[in-house]
């Protein structure tokens, strides 16, 4: 039992004497909550100095990570059906370098516990203020991606949060042999055991038994397709904010230049089009549409993306699909792009209204009053003028490694960094004021 609240670097899946599920899932969030104590009030240093040797250590074990990986996605398989998801699974030393950087990027940012947003004096002399502090314990359960252990672990600990990860089954190796890096790293620069705990147990029964320890944890952020959302919203007694669906889309305005479009919108659906910030739906101005689509679909195509247009789309790109209604509002996360022409803007929207999942939406145009409008009446976490989807990601917004893209409106939305995993607390300085 020691080592259920504790990831080491010699820790490994153990179901020889399996341990019930609520003991086990007790056990870990105990001693989650009993670290958070000391954590939040750990020095910036302290913190800093850990995030460096977690990142050194990641990189230096960057042989260990790969082994655990090609478990991973030999037991997950290669087949077509399964190619996005093996590609959100799949680590290299490239991303491996990318995971320590990120690491290295969260230690160089400005901590925000204890920074004062507001002090003000009351008429009695009574000073308010209000200060920002950690959250707490941090459940996170997410699927896929690797990466997602390295850049939780890094952000709560810089933000004084406990963390408690739980990936999907389909990449255990590889998350329990990252979690037990970073964790074995921390601790060894003074951070509390247990402040990166890791659910090392694939079992389906754990979720919906996390789900309910509101008594230790805080906060429940899920990253993932629709039927974790589900499960989560069915089960949590936790406050969440969610990480949902991508269905992204860019709009190329009339007068939209149109090697920029070209470049932006090849960018948005083939750089990477497995994550949640690509573009999955074009939206084309019908004056520029003719013009516009004979040039990009050759790009496209030299890229493998398959075009599904509407009728006259289709008319324009003989190689194109027809598009049916369902991939309008799909989540492809594939070289696949859904295509329509538009009338005007306002058609635009209202596409994007009914079909959008208001995580990221971009306009490619060269006036400036559309451009205006669109920032301002189009619902999303983030809303771009002539940049590419991709952008929208908490590294390039200067943030840090993000902790993900939040599609919820509550507390934050957006790419999650540093100071939207904490939150505030009045302070009172009195002189022996009393209330009347």
């Amino acid at each position: 039992m020691e080592a259920l609240g504790k990831t080491t670097s010699d820790q490994r899946i153990d179901e020889s004497k399996p341990v019930p599920v609520l003991e086990y899932v007790s056990e870990l969030v105990s001693k989650a909550r009993q670290a958070s104590r000391s954590l939040a009030s750990l020095p910036t240093a302290t913190k800093d100095q850990a995030l460096l040797a977690m990142a050194e250590a990641l990189a230096a074990k960057s042989d260990e990570l790969l082994a655990a990986n090609e478990q991973d996605l030999q037991a997950f398989g290669t087949t077509p059906a399964k190619k996005a998801m093996a590609d959100r699974l799949r680590l290299t030393e490239k991303r491996i370098g990318d995971m320590a950087a990120g690491i290295r990027e969260v230690a160089k940012l400005p901590d925000p516990v204890g920074m004062m947003s507001a002090m003000w004096t009351r008429p009695n002399g009574m000073q308010v203020g209000r200060v920002r502090v950690p959250i707490g314990v941090i459940g996170i359960i997410y699927e896929s991606r690797p990466n997602v252990t390295a850049d939780s672990a890094a952000l709560c600990l810089k933000s004084g949060n406990v963390c408690v990860l739980r990936g999907g089954s389909e990449a255990i190796h590889s998350n329990t042999t990252i979690a037990a890096i970073l964790s074995e790293a921390s601790e060894k620069a003074g951070v509390p055991p247990g402040a990166i705990t890791f659910v090392d147990r694939a079992d389906r029964e754990v979720v919906p038994v996390l789900l309910k320890q509101d008594r230790f944890i805080d906060l429940i952020i899920p990253r993932g397709g629709e039927s974790l959302m589900k499960l989560i919203a069915e089960h949590s007694t936790i406050p969440v904010v969610k990480h949902d669906a991508g269905v992204c889309h860019i709009y190329v305005d009339a007068d939209a230049d149109s090697m920029m479009a070209e470049a932006i919108c090849v960018n948005a659906k083939a750089q990477r089009p497995s994550t949640c910030n690509a573009m999955e739906t074009l939206l084309v101005h019908q004056s520029v549409a003719r013009a516009l689509l004979s040039k990009l679909a050759r790009s496209l195509s030299e890229a493998n993306v398959e075009i599904r247009g509407c009728p006259k789309t289709c008319q324009l790109i003989p190689e194109a699909k027809p598009a049916s209604e369902q991939d309008y509002g799909k989540e492809f996360l594939d070289l696949i792009l859904a295509v329509k022409i538009v009338k005007n803007m306002d058609e635009a929207m209202e596409h994007i209204a009914q079909y959008g999942s208001r995580h990221t939406e971009a306009i490619v145009t060269s006036e400036y009053g559309r451009a205006m409008r669109f920032l301002k009446e189009v619902d999303a976490g983030a809303v771009l003028v002539n940049a590419s989807t991709r952008l929208n990601d908490g590294y390039q917004f200067g943030l840090g490694a993000e902790i993900g893209i939040s599609t919820s409106r509550i507390h934050a939305r957006g790419p999650m960094g540093l100071d939207e995993l904490t939150c505030s607390k009045f302070i009172v300085l009195g002189s022996g004021q009393l209330r009347e």
